[in-house]
């Protein structure tokens, strides 16, 4: 998997942020998840490590990352090639 260039993956990460907002359904999950604050989607929405707390949070169900996909008509591997960008986004190898 090749991630996507850091302006990129902070660009898609910012508009999984607004599909986030957008949700009626999921940004109280998000919310609740993370601890974050209404205020604080405002304050930190340039924050590459709050945009890949958003994506983690995304990539958490497939059906999330679908519906995201769909909506801003990406592919559907854009979303984990954006984390792999971002801070701590870099793979682990154990061995």
């Amino acid at each position: 998997m090749t991630p996507l260039s850091g302006d990129s993956a902070e660009i898609l990460a910012i508009k999984a942020l607004s599909w986030l907002v957008g949700n009626d359904e999921l940004l109280p999950v998000f919310l609740g998840a993370t601890g974050a604050t209404e205020a604080d989607l405002r304050q930190r929405s340039k924050d590459l490590e709050f945009l890949a707390s958003v994506l983690d949070f995304l990539l958490m169900d497939d059906g999330w990352v679908q519906g995201f996909c769909e909506a801003e008509g990406c592919a559907g591997d854009f979303p984990l090639r954006a984390r792999a960008a971002l801070p701590g986004g870099a793979q682990v190898n154990w061995t």
